[in-house]
């Protein structure tokens, strides 16, 4: 996250993938008790959750964080997978598919409205 907001400032944009957000490549490398993976793209990042050794609700699936500039601030937001078109953009554009984690299992800070930086 703070990697992320970082790199917009003096950019100008988000970071496009996980070497420019200057976090580990590929997203393979980072990984932990429930996560797979965790990719950055457009400044969006993407974690994913492992595929066994977890609760069934949980495998396979995945959760994203994201920002978006407003009033000269970031915004965080948190929660189902989300994708963006370009790095210079702010929308972003929910992901509706298997891999969406069923709110419940999202972590309560992924179930707020948002969380400003």
């Amino acid at each position: 996250k703070s990697a992320v907001a970082g790199y917009c400032p003096n950019h100008g944009k988000w970071p496009e993938n996980n070497t420019s957000a200057g976090v580990a490549s590929p997203p393979s490398d980072i990984k932990g008790k429930y996560v797979k993976e965790v990719e950055v793209k457009n400044g969006v990042v993407t974690a994913t959750m492992l595929s066994s050794g977890v609760n069934n609700e949980i495998k396979g699936k995945k959760l994203s964080l994201w920002a978006r500039r407003e009033n000269g601030s970031v915004k965080w937001f948190c929660g189902q997978p989300v994708t963006r078109a370009k790095a210079d953009a702010d929308a972003d554009a929910a992901g509706k598919d298997t891999t969406n984690i069923d709110t419940k299992h999202l972590p309560s800070t992924c179930r707020d409205e948002s969380s400003a930086v």
